[in-house]
């Protein structure tokens, strides 16, 4: 295993901007997504025990895991730092470079469905909008714009914009939960059970909602701890944020997912806005029912306006974390000399983002390309965890004997359930022509992504190797 080469800066030279509070919301926000609710509610009334499990194998060791490493590494880089002390540069880089990925690729795929939810929102009169490709380029481009002026303004401004997106995301689904209650106030016949308990269907379709629930619907827990050097106290705050959102979280998903379940019939469930659907299902399209239901659905997409600044940070911090520790050029690590936010990485992210949604809208081939690159993301996250459940098994044995030795046999159960379902995320739960191709292309663009960045990586090893040697023979 290769040795970490640290270069970290003095801690002094970002500022500390998140507080508890910052740290609470933005957790919420980033592990809460609105589809998931619509993904369990389709498998009938067995959800609560499907959450249920989840949560036991995938969600209980994942908050075991940030609490544990936040607290002997609490550092800028989040899982970033934590693998690359454990296993050294090359562990580190791969790390770095999935969760890169993902959030990259995220990033801008929610980006490239702006213009259709804002067509929804607005109604019929925008119904061309998504059609329309230099309108939607241009509406895309202008809130690029906008949130990388706040990542360069830093998290003063950046916090706020992920506090109102995790805040409307609980307001969204604090209205959505009550609907079951105000239908059986109003004696509408809906058969509303919030927390069902039935066994569920035994198939490979149901088997493969769960695995990709056990990951999908509940990781984002250490994203958060990206931004450790930016928080106030973050060995202290980051594990309290895990402990006050965690049963926020929870309830979110169990009874926002009975509310799915009550209003929309089972196979009419749009897995892509189930909030939308279930509003609009519920209280009607015309008057106060019509004002609710564009009212929530203004505050999912505020959420996602939050999200994707939340994601467009962390991505922005991770190459100034490598770069500190000397794996890609330093120029990523160059601060603002104002805002102490590093502007080549944000600007860097911004316009790499922007171009992957102009390549989008080029064409067929090219928006195909752009889908397997936004459905391959979530696997690169999960190679990502398998890092991290790794640490306390296979770590420096000097890391692992600083954390508590429960931490071993909660990451083994957190491993084989992240495992499993990186095995299962190749089977789509929505119809496809070819599931094997399907699955094929997923895992290829996984190898293939990564065979890039260790080329990179022995690349720029080399390189060093031969700087060093070279600058040892002239002394």
């Amino acid at each position: 295993m290769d040795e970490p080469q640290s270069t970290l800066p003095p801690p002094q030279l970002l500022r500390r901007q998140l507080s508890l509070r910052d740290l609470t919301i933005s957790q919420v926000l980033c592990v809460v997504g609105a589809s998931w609710v619509g993904v369990a509610a389709g498998v009938g009334k067995a959800e609560t025990l499907l959450w249920i499990g989840a949560m036991l194998l995938f969600y209980l060791p994942m908050a075991a895991s940030v609490i544990g490493l936040n607290r002997v590494m609490p550092l800028e880089g989040g899982l970033y730092a934590w693998a690359h002390r454990a296993f050294g540069d090359l562990v580190g880089f791969l790390t770095a470079w999935n969760i890169w990925f993902y959030g990259i690729a995220v990033t801008a795929a929610i980006l490239y469905q702006i213009p259709t939810e804002l067509a929804y929102l607005i109604g019929p009169a925008a119904a061309r909008l998504p059609e329309n490709r230099i309108a939607s380029l241009l509406i895309v481009t202008a809130l690029i714009a906008a949130l990388s002026w706040a990542e360069l303004r830093g998290l003063e401004i950046g916090k706020w914009i992920h506090n109102a997106g995790g805040i409307a995301m609980m307001i969204a689904f604090a209205a959505l939960i009550c609907l079951g209650p105000w239908a059986m106030l109003r004696h509408i016949p809906v058969h509303w059970t919030p927390l069902a308990l039935s066994a569920p269907p035994r198939d490979l379709r149901t088997f493969a909602l769960f695995g990709q629930m056990l990951f999908g619907a509940l990781c984002g827990l250490e994203y958060i701890a990206i931004l450790a050097g930016e928080s106030k106290s973050p060995e202290r705050t980051i594990t309290q944020s895990v402990w006050i959102a965690s049963p926020i979280i929870c309830a979110m998903f169990i009874l926002g997912t009975g509310s799915v379940a009550a209003f929309v019939p089972r196979g009419d469930i749009n897995f892509i806005a189930p909030i939308p659907q279930t509003f609009r299902m519920a209280l009607g399209n015309e008057g106060i029912g019509n004002f609710l239901a564009t009212a929530a659905i203004l505050l999912v997409e505020i959420r996602l306006l939050g999200a994707v600044s939340l994601l467009m940070t962390g991505v922005s911090r991770l190459p100034l974390a490598v770069g500190w520790d000397a794996l890609i050029p330093a120029w990523f690590t160059r601060l603002h000399p104002r805002w102490k936010t590093p502007s080549n990485s944000i600007l860097s992210t911004s316009a790499l983002i922007f171009l992957l949604i102009v390549l989008a809208n080029v064409g067929v081939q090219a928006q195909e390309a752009f889908q397997l690159l936004s459905n391959a993301s979530l696997t690169h996250y999960q190679v990502a965890y398998l890092a991290m459940f790794a640490i306390p098994l296979l770590g420096a044995a000097s890391l692992r004997s600083s954390l508590p030795r429960s931490l071993k046999w909660t990451s083994i159960v957190g491993l084989c359930a992240t495992l499993f379902s990186l095995l299962i995320s190749a089977y789509p739960f929505v119809d496809v022509v070819n599931p094997i191709a399907y699955a094929a292309k997923i895992m290829g663009t996984l190898l293939l992504s990564n065979l890039v960045a260790f080329t990179f990586y022995q690349l720029r090893m080399r390189s060093a190797r031969r700087t060093s040697f070279v600058a040892t023979s002239r002394s």
